[in-house]
């Protein structure tokens, strides 16, 4: 007989199984954007590299685009229907929605194959959140949104730098190859594990929307879309980082992905418990930790040495701030759980849209492959103040609350 523990550790696994396909899809394009503009923008590669490489990043923005979008539409509109049934509907669009860009033939059309592969991504995670708060019981949801997460941070370790290293030598292509596979094995694992629960037909589009009425709410996500923007204005273009602004060979790049991974997954496990522990201490000390990081990466980027270092660095504490916001972001939204739990990877997105467009900009207007580490840097301080702002109000609220009584 399979025993209690077992059987929600199983569900975990299978929907980490997603967020690893999750996790390669959304990042492995940024190790391959080189491979991209040459076989998609041939004209504009012949006449500059730069600027069909920044171009080849709106795949990127695009992906994030769909999350956006997709996040909070998705979520809140299946809110009321079985979770186990919605988890298997989005890893199957998933799946097809990659192996659109798979076999799509021109630019304009493999991007318009990433917007779509980004609509369900956001509803993935954030119902596939509330189902792993749900088996792992109280006390224990960060931890279990956290494992959860660490097949998207195990991507950064495995799937990404595999994923490129294929994509250098047999064709970006066979990047996808292993995407699309990955995401089948993840639909079936899934039908297979996830617990079946009755859905609820009072959490209508309606009633989910009204968690935009939260002002906290808002504050989480200018967290998320303003402070993990820049941890992306480093990863989309962590490729010429190396190449160009360190001097490096081509070949490091997969070997600096894997300590980027590496540091993602750290941070998520230690992120996931810290969150349980004191949610706001380590919310607001981890994105600070954030800043430091950015910083001693932009002063340090002409030395391949300390680039490592510090992209380790970066990776573990935007990692480790994530669960602490997907909680927090939980905790303010009260019963509009299912909306909330996936805008705050609508919220990453955004990050993910305003690094990549912001990096690329910098880097077409020719101030080099070091400009996008401080736009970086810029970005995770707005983070920190959105996040020192957003609990001096709710402490202020709360200090007023019982003089109203």
């Amino acid at each position: 007989m399979t025993s209690a523990p077992t059987r929600p550790r199983r569900a975990l696994l299978a929907l980490a199984v997603g967020s690893f396909a999750i996790g390669m899809t959304e990042f492995v394009v940024m190790g391959l954007l080189p491979e991209i503009a040459r076989e998609l923008l041939p004209t504009a590669w012949a006449a500059s590299q730069e600027d069909a490489i920044a171009q080849a990043g709106w795949l990127i923005t695009l992906y994030a685009l769909g999350v956006v979008i997709g996040a909070p539409t998705i979520a809140a509109s299946v809110a009321k229907y079985p979770r186990h049934r919605v988890m298997i509907l989005l890893a199957g669009a998933l799946t097809l929605c990659n192996a659109l860009t798979l076999i799509l033939p021109t630019f304009e059309l493999v991007a318009a194959s990433r917007l779509l592969a980004g609509l369900p991504h956001g509803a993935y995670f954030g119902i596939g959140a509330l189902v792993a708060a749900d088996v792992m019981g109280p006390g224990n949801r960060a931890k279990g949104i956290a494992f959860v997460l660490t097949g998207l941070t195990v991507a950064n370790v495995v799937g990404v730098p595999l994923g490129t290293f294929l994509g250098q030598n047999l064709g970006w292509r066979w990047a996808f190859v292993m995407v699309v596979v990955i995401f089948a094995a993840a639909t079936v694992a899934i039908a297979l594990t996830v617990p079946h629960r009755a859905g609820e037909p009072s959490r209508t589009l309606r009633a989910e929307l009204k968690v935009f009425r939260i002002p906290q709410v808002w504050f989480a996500l200018g967290i998320g879309a303003i402070g993990f923007g820049g941890f992306f204005a480093v990863y989309t273009y962590v490729s010429p980082l190396v190449t160009e602004a360190a001097g490096a060979p081509a070949w490091l790049v997969p070997i600096v992905l894997v300590v980027l991974g590496l540091g993602m997954t750290a941070g998520n496990l230690v992120g996931g418990h810290l969150a349980d522990v004191n949610l706001v201490r380590s919310m607001l000390g981890l994105l600070g930790l954030l800043v430091v990081t950015q910083l001693l990466l932009a002063l340090t980027s002409g030395w391949i040495v300390t680039v490592i270092v510090f992209v380790f660095a970066v990776a573990f504490a935007s990692s480790a701030v994530s669960p602490t916001v997907q909680t927090r972001l939980m905790d303010v939204a009260g019963d509009n759980q299912s909306i909330a739990a996936a805008l705050n990877h609508s919220a990453f997105n955004t990050g993910n849209a305003v690094g990549a467009a912001l990096g690329g900009a910098v880097i077409a207007a020719g101030l080099g492959y070091t400009a996008p580490v401080w736009v970086g840097l810029l970005l995770a301080l707005g983070g920190l103040v959105i996040g020192i702002v957003s609990v001096t109000v709710e402490r202020r609220t709360a200090a007023r609350t019982p003089a109203v009584r």
